[in-house]
């Protein structure tokens, strides 16, 4: 079964690194969940200030805005995919995860429907 892993990580510093997580601690378990054999797919997300948020109102207005839809002080850092036989394998992963000590990964499965 699929499970999106949702990274949400701290606000990093005004050097913009996390105190939590290093490059190396991703890099490490990156490559743990790739040589699993459970990593579907997975991405960083760019630096916040590159978002941009897109609203329709109920006549079809679109309204453009730059930044985030909210402002918080967690953040989506990014996301990744895996295929385990059940949720408490998709938990043990999210538990590994860099991001469960900078921030919170959010588990999900991913909707299957049929097809």
């Amino acid at each position: 079964m699929k499970y999106l892993l949702l990274i949400q990580a701290n606000a990093a510093g005004e050097d913009g690194v996390s105190a939590d997580c290093t490059v190396e601690d991703w890099t490490a378990f990156d490559k743990e969940v790739t040589e699993a054999g459970v990593k579907v797919s997975g991405e960083s997300l760019a630096d916040l200030v590159t978002a941009t948020t897109v609203r329709v109102d109920r006549d079809g207005r679109r309204t453009v805005t730059d930044g985030p839809f909210a402002e918080g002080r967690e953040l989506l850092g990014g996301f990744l995919v895996v295929d385990v036989p059940d949720l408490d394998a998709a938990l043990d992963w999210a538990a590994r995860c860099p991001g469960a000590r900078d921030g919170a990964v959010v588990v999900r499965p991913v909707a299957d429907f049929g097809g």
